[in-house]
């Protein structure tokens, strides 16, 4: 790198401050990251991660502070800018046109049209063989893994000549064996002198692939450390200013028994394939089934069509040995099911974003009133008890849940469906994007509900939080159970094997040979 010998920090910040009406979101901020070394931002959900980020890739412009870039002073007012001076940010949410081939989408922006010439080719093939990215320019987009997609997303910024990249929550939906390959490039590109900067809440792959590690806590800069020289308990003492326990307790409850019973289930997308493909399991009263899968393997539909947000083309699910399959929410709910359903998506399926605490308690419980009015009373009683017991940050009750942050907003929506006592209790993803705090405070509250006999499904992304919390596991890959097995009698690559398609008896067969 040109610029390499000239500065030792690729990127510099001094004092960056940024305001949004009453808040500071970055409060004299110091921060920087070297040419050839993996630096990771961790903090808590609020201490202003992506705001800081945001204002080195151009979104945002620092109300106070100064950027240095190779040891020169910048403005950094676009994100064009920021791709001039280098700096290609790559989020969690792809930004590929899915009906582009992987060449169209890498070229995309850097000439106002698309180039398609052997020179073109030339570049991509040469950037690829330095950073050992395996890509089929050809490819279209909507055809590739989640992996692939996200070469796609490094070549992209490599291709604009970016030298430093951030690389935000880089591995929540990889399996282990594609995060290793994630890993291998990125130290390969800190070899060739790239400056990486990765946002992720996941301390052990932290510890794994970073040089050093800047904790952000409430809009300050707390601590630059040595990666070498720190674990995982010390890190998370810094992002959340006392210390934390970080062990997932697994109660064993005795003689469970089956609630709930999924036969012969099958479920075709609207193009006719199938997003469930003839599965069948069962959940049984104290235990905490976790689903594993890479995305887009069914999780989604098989959590909607259980609570009756769906339909299925063929099977039964059993509660109680009652079929409930092909019956509304409301319906379900009539019949004496009590079953709650924590969706993915929290603020587009689960809350009303514009709505207070109390609305949104309201939402499951307005049916059960007398009467054309509304009691919103006992909503709101419920909203306080809530703030209270799950230590939620909020203004106040009929403050809109979209001005909370993600961890907040997890609990309201969590808390609100235990209250209702569920028997079965669906969580999909409940701590994505959640900091190690908030994430141990849901899976304090799953554990509570298993203790109470609840039968518990979470589907979760991070594979070592799935083999601590769960009981069994189940693995689907394109919409099929590749196996159920006991947490406690697997590893987290045998997982990552079956999250690929291959089973265990498909493993067995190959170390055989």
């Amino acid at each position: 790198m040109e610029k390499q010998g000239k500065a030792l920090y690729a990127i510099e910040c001094r004092q960056i401050t940024k305001v949004f009406g009453q808040v500071v979101a970055n409060d004299r901020i110091d921060f920087n990251v070297k040419y050839g070394e993996i630096l990771a931002l961790l903090g808590e959900n609020g201490s202003g991660k992506t705001t800081l980020m945001n204002v080195l890739s151009g979104i945002y412009h620092p109300d106070e502070g100064q950027i240095f870039i190779g040891g020169e002073e910048v403005k950094i007012n676009s994100p064009v800018d920021a791709m001039e001076l280098g700096i290609g940010m790559i989020h969690q949410h792809f930004k590929l046109v899915e009906a582009f081939q992987a060449m169209d989408n890498i070229v995309l922006g850097t000439g106002g049209r698309k180039e398609k010439s052997r020179v073109t080719s030339e570049k991509i093939k040469k950037i690829s063989e330095t950073y050992g990215l395996e890509i089929e320019p050809e490819k279209y987009v909507c055809d590739m893994s989640v992996s692939e997609k996200q070469t796609v997303e490094i070549l992209k910024v490599l291709y604009k000549g970016a030298e430093i990249l951030i690389l935000d929550e880089p591995t929540a939906v990889l399996t282990p064996q594609e995060t290793e390959k994630l890993f291998q490039i990125l130290r390969k590109m800190r070899e060739k002198g790239c400056a990486i900067i990765i946002i992720t809440h996941k301390l052990q792959e932290v510890l794994a692939i970073s040089d050093r590690v800047t904790i952000l806590r409430k809009g300050k800069s707390i601590e630059t450390v040595n990666t070498a020289e720190c674990d995982a308990k010390r890190l998370t003492e810094l992002m959340v200013g006392r210390p934390v326990s970080l062990k997932i307790d697994r109660p064993k409850m005795p003689e469970p028994e089956t609630i709930l019973k999924v036969v012969d289930l099958t479920i075709n997308k609207q193009d006719g394939s199938k997003a469930i493909d003839d599965i069948s399991f069962e959940i049984k009263r104290g235990e905490i089934l976790g689903v594993a899968g890479v995305a887009g393997s069914g999780q989604k539909e098989l959590c909607e069509t259980i609570a009756g947000l769906l339909h299925a083309d063929q099977g039964a699910i059993l509660f109680h040995k009652e079929n409930i399959l092909g019956k509304s929410p409301s319906e379900i709910i009539e019949k004496g099911v009590s079953m709650s359903f924590v969706p993915e998506d929290r603020l587009g399926m689960g809350l009303v974003a514009s709505m207070g605490m109390t609305d949104n308690m309201l939402l499951k419980s307005y049916q059960k009133g007398k009467g054309c009015f509304v009691r919103r009373k006992p909503a709101r009683e419920l909203a306080e008890k809530l703030i209270g017991k799950l230590e939620i940050v909020t203004p106040g009750t009929e403050t809109p849940v979209r001005l909370l942050s993600g961890g907040n907003v997890q609990k309201v929506l969590l808390g609100r469906e235990i209250e209702s006592s569920p028997s079965v209790l669906i969580t999909a993803y409940p701590v994505r994007g959640l900091d190690i705090n908030s994430s141990y405070t849901v899976y304090e509250l799953l554990n509570e509900q298993k203790k109470k006999n609840v039968a518990v499904m979470y589907i979760g992304e991070d594979l070592d939080v799935l083999l601590e919390l769960s009981d069994r596991i189940m693995v689907l890959c394109h919409g099929k159970i590749t196996g159920i097995v006991d947490a406690d009698k697997v590893t987290k690559e045998e997982i990552g094997m079956m999250m690929t398609g291959e089973t265990r008896a498909d493993e067995a067969e190959r170390e055989a040979r």
